[in-house]
């Protein structure tokens, strides 16, 4: 993919053709979605970029699922510079489920790679006191990431190795007994 990102697109303007589209029920704005995230690595930036964008403005409801898709597109395509205003947007438009969950790791994600682990660190702790579902080993393993990046090592081994061990067919106790033991020694 090309490096560019057409001024349009990092703005938020809307395209006359995106303006007039028809609204789109959830299931199938769902299904779109799934299907140009899944073409992403064929086509060019700018062309994904400009798809996503019109996705985003039929998005049904306001949670911020569209905003949500934009941030992801540009962080996907190596702009988190523009990404993370835009999850931070998503989250303050209510978005909800599994899509906040990610926007949170992505976020985070983000701002590790723009240089600021500390708040990356920040919010996958917190994000570690939510409701438990698939996606915590993501978080653990993307603040494992930023605990190395703030000095602290020894907890993101313990963090890896303690979101790891379940995984495991065999010395699932051990190693999750090693994991605690290099922080609390």
């Amino acid at each position: 993919m090309q490096n560019r990102v057409p001024p349009a697109w990092s703005t938020g303007v809307r395209s006359q053709r995106v303006c007039e589209a028809a609204p789109v029920d959830t299931t199938e704005w769902e299904r779109r979605v799934a299907l140009l995230w899944a073409s992403s690595d064929e086509q060019r930036e700018e062309d994904f970029l400009a798809r996503v964008a019109e996705l985003a403005e039929q998005a049904p409801g306001s949670d911020g699922a569209g905003t949500f898709e934009r941030a992801a597109a540009f962080d996907s395509t190596g702009h988190p510079d523009l990404a993370v205003p835009l999850y931070r947007q998503a989250l303050d438009l209510g978005l909800t489920g599994e899509r906040r969950r990610r926007a949170v790791i992505q976020l985070a994600s983000s701002l590790r790679n723009l240089g600021r682990p500390e708040e990356s660190v920040a919010l996958l702790t917190a994000e570690l006191t939510g409701e438990s579902d698939h996606l915590d080993d993501a978080v653990r393993a993307f603040l494992a990431l930023a605990l190395v990046d703030v000095g602290r090592e020894r907890e993101a081994v313990s963090l890896a190795l303690g979101a790891l061990a379940p995984h495991l067919p065999r010395y699932q106790r051990s190693l999750g007994n090693y994991a605690r033991q290099l922080v609390e020694s």
